[in-house]
């Protein structure tokens, strides 16, 4: 068996039994596991002594035969390796054909190598597979989910022919007692496709258990789609031609275009990633021959008659699920209606949010652009506990994570060619962030731009130049609106919370300051960021030092910045003032905000309207963002700040001033920038290595 497949946990349909291995293999060299289980006449399990083979650079030039135990982390670091690409559908197949051989017994949960060992305090997720039964549909993800969950995979031999009533038992007994070790922790069901449906119903039958639902192409609509008439075709064909049915049936599946594009690097030139993807094609397309082995005829007929039976069970029990739920469909899904199948469920499930794949096929795990740990984060799924703590279950960007959001953001940092200045101790200064401290706790306050266009382009370049995250204080309506049918996966609020942003409350800035964070916070809020007409650069801070006292509190180093640039890429036509002449959308945006989350209800001025609309806005020829990070302000020591309240408000003044002082700096000092317009930038890098910086003005 493939290393990066499994360890060979055992599992039978009634008591669990776990295989602890004692050595841990590298995925590149090959470990060949027997191990097999008998029951004794009194119920007792018999194990007997498995028979591994394998080879190990034991660090010395010599062969051994142990591993060091490395020590488990107590958290993520910034800009962790998830492997992400490091394994494809290649390995999917030959795992899976590894597996069938030989392969007797009764379905089992199995951990697979790859995931590693999680973090501690991890909740349990169990994958469901679909109707393939092998367990390997998650193995493009396993090194992602292992760092924050314990996985375990559920087997189906491809002879088993355990009725669904027994896979629902067998599922149903080990989330019971893993809830009965540990009852404050969640349970994740990922179920796939046929998986779904057994997660609907495990859930329905332990409405009293925490339990997390996240279906993936779920087979309830299976009555809905064309998937039926393979029936009497495949009682009828002989089974020399099962294999040309199962080669037709591969693509109905997946699109083997995205499951060829895993490992291939989106920057690279167009002639490179056509050359990969051709190799990629060339050995993927002659595999999927084997979907005839890991499914073959009387297997095929036997589940599609139990997922006949799968999905009306489901759909029967849907309004006994109280579980959460998260809905990922694909939109050109050809097995199944999953896109009306998710909204269905949206509608009928109590607790339920959808995710939509526009560009992706059924195997949606083993394609391209999925990034299930992301999806999890992004919708507010993860948590060790019964209720979500933004502090306590952060998982900082992967490498992965901060790659896609680089090239998504591609476009808008190409059009703008944001520069990031800092100011030494000496006063002096520097382009880049050199002036920035490397050690927290960092409390970072400035102005919003318009819809906040700054963030993006910052949090990425302290990412990359820095491998700092900075997590912002955020509007809470983006943690409580409704996103129960959305159509895209890649909202703009997913990737706030992906990325670890926090709603804005008091209690919320002590505890990210309290675990020396790096925080970014914007007094004027929603404020500045849905300014009107003529209020480009105006900051409505409140009158209170809000965040002096807190950050003295903790010892943290406040920098101030500002940012100029967006009168340079839209131009405002309709702001809150026109929109409220208007008596349909003046309804529309008083019944918005009459159910979001006031903030700053209590002030009074202009800082008390924060109500949320959309401007209407056009965009310019565009020009060029402008970051400057002030000299940083040392709070540590100055303990008087908590109880001196006219020193805390001359802090509060004055570091209102350097914001102020930074944009009327940078509005200056922008127009000595020969590189402002994008022609004169395009001009530049034509000339130029397309990847260099473009200069700007010397500071």
């Amino acid at each position: 068996m493939a290393s990066s497949t499994v360890m060979n946990l055992l599992y039978s349909p009634y008591i669990p039994v776990f295989i602890e291995p004692k050595f841990r293999v590298p995925s590149r060299r090959r470990i060949r596991v027997s191990s097999s289980a008998s029951f004794g006449t009194n119920g007792d399990i018999r194990v007997r002594e498995s028979v591994i083979e394998f080879g190990i650079d034991g660090g010395n030039g010599k062969w051994g035969s142990k591993l060091k135990k490395k020590e488990v982390p107590k958290q993520l670091e910034v800009l962790w390796d998830d492997g992400y690409g490091s394994v494809t559908v290649k390995d999917y197949f030959e795992g899976a054909k590894d597996m069938i051989h030989n392969d007797g017994g009764p379905p089992r949960w199995f951990c697979p190598v790859d995931c590693g060992r999680p973090l501690n305090g991890s909740p349990l997720l169990l994958y469901l597979p679909g109707i393939d039964g092998v367990g390997l549909g998650l193995c493009l993800h396993h090194k992602s989910l292992g760092r924050v969950f314990e996985v375990r995979c559920l087997h189906i031999p491809v002879y088993d022919r355990t009725p669904f009533g027994e896979l629902v038992r067998l599922v149903e007994h080990t989330v019971r007692v893993e809830h009965t070790l540990y009852p404050d922790r969640p349970i994740y069901l990922v179920g796939d496709s046929f998986g779904g449906c057994l997660a609907l119903v495990v859930a329905a039958r332990n409405p009293s258990i925490d339990l997390v639902l996240i279906l993936v192409n779920p087979a309830t609509s299976f009555a809905k789609s064309q998937f039926q008439l393979l029936f009497p075709l495949l009682e009828v064909v002989p089974d020399e031609f099962h294999v040309a049915i199962s080669y037709l049936l591969s693509f109905v599946m997946a699109d083997p275009i995205r499951m060829a594009m895993v490992n291939i690097d989106k920057g690279l030139p167009l002639p490179k990633i056509l050359e990969q993807l051709s190799a990629n094609l060339n050995y993927l397309l002659p595999r999927i021959l084997d979907l005839a082995d890991i499914v073959p005829k009387e297997t095929l007929l036997w589940k599609l008659k139990m997922l006949k039976l799968a999905a009306s069970s489901a759909n029967f029990r849907l309004h006994f699920v109280k579980a959460e739920v998260l809905v990922l469909c694909s939109g050109k899904d050809n097995m199944l209606p999953s896109s009306f199948e998710a909204q269905c469920l949206g509608k009928s499930l109590q607790n339920c949010e959808v995710r939509y794949f526009r560009d992706n096929g059924h195997a949606l795990l083993l394609e391209d652009g999925m990034h299930l740990l992301s999806v999890i984060k992004g919708t507010g799924k993860y948590r060790s506990s019964r209720r979500h703590d933004h502090i306590s279950d952060y998982i900082p960007p992967s490498l992965t994570e901060l790659k896609v959001q680089q090239e998504q953001g591609f476009g808008l940092r190409l059009a703008t060619s944001p520069v990031m200045f800092s100011t030494l101790e000496n006063g002096n200064i520097v382009r880049g962030l050199a002036g920035v401290p490397n050690e927290g706790p960092i409390l970072f306050v400035g102005n919003h731009m318009l819809l906040g266009l700054e963030l993006t382009s910052l949090v990425e370049e302290f990412g990359r130049v820095k491998k700092i995250m900075i997590r912002g204080m955020a509007h809470p309506v983006l943690f409580t609106v409704d996103s129960r049918f959305s159509l895209d996966n890649n909202s703009t609020i997913d990737k706030v919370r992906q990325f670890g942003s926090v709603p804005v409350t008091p209690r919320n800035l002590f505890r990210l300051l309290s675990s020396d964070s790096f925080t970014l916070l914007y007094p004027g809020g929603v404020r500045e960021a849905l300014h009107r007409k003529g209020e480009e650069y105006k900051l409505f801070w409140p009158d209170q030092p809000e965040f002096v006292r807190m950050a003295a509190q903790f010892g943290a180093t406040i920098v101030p910045f500002g940012v100029v640039g967006e009168d340079d890429v839209a131009q405002y036509v309709l702001d809150y003032n026109d929109q409220m002449k208007i008596p349909i959308v003046k309804d529309f945006i008083k019944l918005m905000n009459h159910y979001a989350t006031r903030v700053r209800g209590d002030e009074e001025g202009e800082v008390s309207e924060q109500d949320i609309y959309m401007p209407g806005i056009i965009p310019k020829i565009p020009g060029r963002f402008y970051y400057l990070f002030g000299k940083p302000i040392e709070t540590k020591g100055q303990k008087a700040l908590l109880t001196d309240k006219e020193r805390a408000n001359e802090l509060y003044a004055h570091i209102k001033s350097d914001v102020e002082k930074i944009l009327s700096y940078l509005k200056e000092k922008r127009e000595e920038d020969l590189y402002r317009g994008i022609l004169e930038r395009t001009l530049y890098r034509a000339f130029s290595a397309p990847t260099c910086d473009v200069p700007t003005f010397e500071p």
